[in-house]
């Protein structure tokens, strides 16, 4: 069975059971600060189990994209080793939302498995939960006793906590679970030893193929547990396992999800799957790699150097690191894996091939930038072996190797093997806990738990009509950390505070109770739908009614923000083509950030051209039509555009402006005219066909414009006033230009005028002539001097140093034929020497430079020279 028939005969068998068939939602987590990356079935969903928000339909049927590289499920280090684990992977779900609860969970799995599948049902146990003495739980004896219905009681098998009760984090929703294991080892080892004795004992035939949570309990920040007031069903199967036993292969890696992907890599590197054990796991790190990084960029996450993104660079550099050591390949290729991924999956998930060409282009140049930085970092790691005394690399030095360069751990290790060295692993561990204890210092927050004060009470968001409002508080928590301090979380019933989400700024503003006490909203935020208002303290009697009261002038300066990038966004696709896409923003009361796909730097002309569409629909007046809670179907009709990467409901809310529409959930003007003015203040690229537009609106603009009149007349007046600026300008710089070409020619004849007495300060050092000197020289006069001794003597060995502007130079130059006896290397010598003056350089064997910030350290700088002869 194809492994497309095997994901449809799932979601089709619980469709027939009065399940919805809901899309993957994106893997990139938008509003909930306790993950990065949807890492279960179940992350999207958060909001229902909490109450929250409640379902269109009570059971829903899944395939979710899940990531697990970072935080408490973190797989990363296994992958490419064994042949199940996985960073990306599809979780088959089906979901109970308070509906039916074990006996039909049980049933169904079992009917799927062993009817629609057909499952031997002799390969199969199950695992319940035996309790817990330290929670006071009982075991799962209602789980246990539906399962003996089905399978003989010696292949149920009792689970501790750390196998049969599911949490989502340290806090949440949670509950026992039941495990269905499969077996596909041969006959002749299920002889040797039951399978039973291998449940959960990573045995790579011997695996897990679906857990089946019943949410029962509420875990609260202090530990305890308490009763859900509704039960809920959350199943996860692995369908790349699925795919494993279904098509009667012993590893996921041979499944039709992967073996074309393995396919490919095999041509381009030239290399046989199934021959090498060291190239095996090269090529199944690849195959996985790609899948993960590919639909992250599909959802949104650019690799980039902080958080998710940060974890998504990783992930890629680790690919490209085994396919640098073990497969060969000093050039990039992974990206050209994305063309047979996005045919494989892109029926199934359709953002791989909308975005094809942004993934491959983001790809290959993470693999050309990675790339370099291995060479680097070779070069750097043959410098710390040639200056290392003993045959243990400290940790300390390959720890800076790892932090600043980027350069992996694991390929240090191998390399010293390689030389015969070994690598203080304890030192580099212990630099590693250093900054990561340095992070979570920085990051640690401590949470109590939700006091209710008003229970089961629906939260409105009204600060589309208004930015007052009478409201009440429903529950409230302290949170502290060492960044922020101790503050107070506070929702209410209804909130005029628009939450940070879709690029745009949370509402701060203030609240008062009828007594005249005021306190102050500092930021306001959405986790798992529910917006969370940020204060300070907390109000002196929470039980009354509060005015909730918006800051008017920072809503209304990002609401003309926010309307500009939907203007931006339509005069983009307008003046370079359909290809833009939205990729990212960000939208402050004193600017906005756009950024978006295409390929080239914009021309000065076609700025101006943006700028002038954008002000032209601001001139026009036009009104705002806002559509609420409309069928997403019908506004996609209409023209309204959606972004990859959102989570979008089954209800949205469409903005149109003129013919702007778009799908959001953010604040807008009542007119275009109310922004006034549209001025781009920087463009740029942010990574591989990713363009970044920066831009100010209404009074900024004016502030702008203001300062720039400000410094015109300025530097008229600097110009005595003429009223020709332009060209009164342009006259300085052709006499600057002049007077540098009379410098410069000074110059060269003060170098040739001292070249005579540096001849006659020439020391024979070991059969070089060596010459280390401060000068009053340019960088091109020193070079100039270099050469120009170097054609007239043998041996030469010159360090020349300089001081400019508060800056040190350095300039090395040695005879080739030293280079080529010696060994001697100019670049080598000005990277270790730059040291002294706090900077770097580098060059060709013969010739190089280097700059630094300290000229204090020229004279050891000049000292130290010696040593290289």
């Amino acid at each position: 069975m194809k492994s497309q028939d095997i994901r449809s005969k799932f979601l089709n068998f619980f469709k027939e059971k009065s399940h919805s068939i809901v899309p993957s939602a994106p893997m990139v987590l938008k509003d909930d600060p306790t993950l990065m990356f949807v890492n279960s079935g179940m992350a999207p969903f958060k909001e229902y189990f909490l109450g929250n928000a409640k379902p269109k339909n009570n059971r829903i049927v899944d395939s979710q994209k899940c990531l697990r590289v970072s935080g408490k499920h973190n797989d990363l280090e296994e992958v490419g080793y064994d042949t199940y684990h996985h960073t990306l992977f599809e979780m088959l779900g089906n979901w109970s939302f308070g509906d039916y609860f074990k006996k039909e969970a049980i049933a169904w799995s079992w009917e799927l498995l062993t009817e629609v599948f057909g499952i031997d049902k002799d390969i199969l146990y199950v695992t319940v939960f035996e309790g817990s003495e330290e929670d006071n739980l009982p075991m799962d004896t209602e789980a246990y006793d539906i399962w003996k219905q089905y399978i003989s009681e010696d292949r149920i098998l009792k689970g501790s906590k750390k196998d049969n009760f599911w949490e989502m984090g340290d806090q949440g929703p949670c509950g026992p679970c039941s495990e269905i294991h499969v077996d596909i080892r041969s006959a002749e080892e299920k002889v040797k030893i039951s399978g039973k004795d291998l449940v959960n004992k990573d045995h790579p035939q011997v695996v897990e193929i679906w857990n089946l949570v019943f949410m029962q309990y509420n875990r609260k920040a202090n530990g305890s547990l308490e009763i859900l007031p509704n039960k809920h069903i959350d199943t996860g199967m692995g369908f790349e396992r699925l795919c494993m036993v279904l098509q009667g292969v012993q590893s996921n890696y041979d499944t039709d999800v992967f073996t074309p992907i393995i396919r490919e890599i095999e041509t381009i590197a030239d290399k046989t799957y199934g021959d090498d054990e060291k190239v095996d796991v090269a090529i199944r790190v690849i195959s996985d790699h790609v899948r993960a990084v590919a639909f992250s960029i599909a959802d949104g996450q650019l690799p980039s150097n902080t958080g998710a993104g940060y974890v998504i660079r990783r992930i890629l550099r680790r690919a490209i690191r085994y396919s640098f050591t073990f497969l060969e390949q000093k050039e990039p290729f992974i990206f050209r894996l994305v063309d047979v991924l996005s045919k494989k999956m892109g029926d199934a998930f359709p953002e791989l091939k909308a975005q094809k060409q942004l993934i491959e282009n983001v790809i290959r140049e993470e693999e050309q930038s990675f790339l370099r930085t291995l060479d680097q970092g070779l070069v750097l790691l043959n410098k710390i072996v040639e200056d290392s005394k003993d045959k243990t690399i400290s940790g300390e030095k390959a720890f800076e190797l790892y932090d600043t360069y980027g350069f992996p751990i694991d390929l240090t290790a191998l390399i010293l093997r390689e030389k015969g060295l070994q690598l203080d692993e304890a030192g580099f561990q212990a630099e590693m806990q250093k900054q990561k204890d340095r992070s979570r210092a920085a990051s640690e927050m401590a949470t109590d738990d939700w006091t209710i004060l008003i229970d089961d009470a629906n939260e409105e968001f009204v600060g589309y009509d208004t930015l007052e409002a009478q409201v009440s508080l429903t529950r409230y928590r302290k949170v502290t950390s060492k960044k922020d301090g101790e503050l107070y979380q506070l929702v209410f019933n209804s909130t005029p505070f628009y939450p940070e989400g879709g690029g745009q700024v949370g509402d701060k503003g203030y609240l008062e109770d009828a007594h005249g006490n005021v306190i102050y909203i500092v930021d306001t935020k959405k986790e798992n739908n529910v917006i969370i208002h940020f204060a300070k303290s907390l109000p002196n009697h929470l039980n009354e009614t509060f005015k909730a009261v918006v800051d008017a002038t920072q809503r209304y300066r990002t609401a003309c923000n926010h309307t500009a990038t939907h203007l931006l966004h339509q005069a983009l696709r307008e003046i370079l083509g359909t290809h833009v896409e939205q990729k990212g923003s960000a939208v402050h009361a004193k600017h906005l950030r756009f950024d978006f796909s295409h390929f080239a730097k914009l021309t000065d002309e076609e700025l101006v051209d943006v700028e002038n569409f954008v002000n032209a629909r601001i001139a026009g007046k036009l009104p705002l039509i806002e559509k609420r809670n409309i069928p997403k179907e019908e506004a996609i009709a209409e023209g309204a555009m959606s972004l990859f990467g959102e989570k979008y409901g089954d209800t949205v809310r469409a903005i149109r402006f003129g013919q702007s529409i778009e799908l959001c959930g953010g604040t807008h003007v009542k007119n275009t005219a109310d922004i006034w003015h549209f001025k781009i203040v920087s463009e740029g690229a942010v990574a591989a066909g990713i363009r970044r537009i920066e831009a100010i609106t209404g009074d900024a603009v004016k502030d702008y414009f203001t300062e720039n009149n400000k410094q015109f007349f300025e530097m008229k007046a600097l110009l005595n006033n003429t009223k020709e600026p332009i060209k009164a300008l342009q006259q300085l710089q052709d006499e600057n230009d002049n007077l540098k070409k009379q410098i410069d020619n000074l110059l060269k004849d003060k170098a040739k005028n001292i070249k005579g007495d540096l001849k006659n300060e020439l020391a024979e050092i070991n059969g070089v002539q060596f010459l280390a000197k401060k000068l009053d020289l340019d960088a091109a006069g020193m070079k100039d001097l270099c050469f120009e001794m170097g054609s007239e003597l043998n041996n030469l060995f010159l360090l020349f140093a300089a001081e400019h502007d508060g800056k040190a130079l350095l300039t090395c130059y040695i005879s080739k034929e030293l280079v080529a006896e010696k060994g001697l290397n100019a670049g080598q010598v000005v990277r270790e020497l730059g040291k002294y003056i706090q900077g770097g350089g580098g060059g060709q064997p013969f010739f190089a430079t280097a700059g630094g910030k300290n000229p204090a350290g020229i004279k050891e700088a000049l000292e130290k020279a010696k040593q290289f002869i």
